[in-house]
């Protein structure tokens, strides 16, 4: 061991945790929730009896979920700034930059698997209580929306936990555009310093904490959760 300098981690901590974990962090979060919200719309549309909705969102979901996610980062990271052009009426590319562009590649790529989630969850409710919704006078919506969801979500809620640990970990992709996540930061100081091997294992252990404690608080919630059922 007399041959690394582990001390490149320590001259690099507060680079890597203020630059890169904060970016990492941040971007896990704002994904995990526009991801859960578009989510559960797509599922509302998967489940709904409008052939129309049900076939768009099957689609959708379907093609996310057969593509790479790193070809879909290059994919938006490439396509947004003309995409945000033709909306606004530009001839220019706009200028989005890496963090807005991860932030909407990550939410309508995790959208797809949380439409997955969220489907179950709401198959998994008695067909009685939406029955009971509509002879209460709701329309399809409102049962969802104030009958059916709040129960979907408290069923899988673990499972949207794990989902979003992986997603945790997916965001270290991101560093193929040069974006500042927490490996994109360790990358950089390994390439400056020549210590490729010192700064990938502190990063394989820092994910590998992370999302290890993060699992044994969901198998926690897990293990409540059937305990109130």
């Amino acid at each position: 061991m007399s041959g690394y300098d582990f001390d490149v981690i320590q001259r690099s901590w507060v680079y890597l945790f203020r630059d890169g974990m904060t970016f990492t962090l941040t971007l896990t979060f704002l994904a995990m929730l526009g991801g859960i919200i578009f989510g559960t719309l797509l599922a509302m549309m998967r489940l709904a009896k409008f052939q129309l909705l049900s076939t768009l969102a099957g689609g959708y979901v379907n093609l996310m979920r057969s593509l790479p996610l790193v070809l879909v980062i290059f994919w938006f990271f490439f396509l947004v700034p003309y995409i945000g052009a033709w909306i606004i009426g530009s001839k220019d590319p706009v200028k989005v930059g890496s963090f807005l562009s991860c932030l909407i590649t990550f939410t309508m790529f995790e959208a797809a698997y949380y439409c997955e989630i969220m489907r179950a969850g709401i198959q998994s409710i008695p067909r009685g209580q939406v029955s009971a919704g509509y002879a209460l006078g709701l329309n399809y919506w409102l049962t969802m929306g104030k009958i059916v969801l709040p129960q979907a979500f408290r069923n899988m809620l673990p499972v949207l936990l794990t989902q979003t640990i992986i997603l945790f970990q997916d965001t270290s992709l991101v560093y193929v555009i040069s974006a500042t996540d927490f490996l994109g930061a360790a990358s950089k100081v390994a390439n400056r310093d020549y210590r490729l091997v010192e700064m990938y294992s502190f990063v394989a252990v820092v994910y590998f904490v992370m999302s290890y404690g993060l699992s044994a608080l969901v198998k926690n919630l897990q293990q409540r959760i059937a305990i109130v059922r």
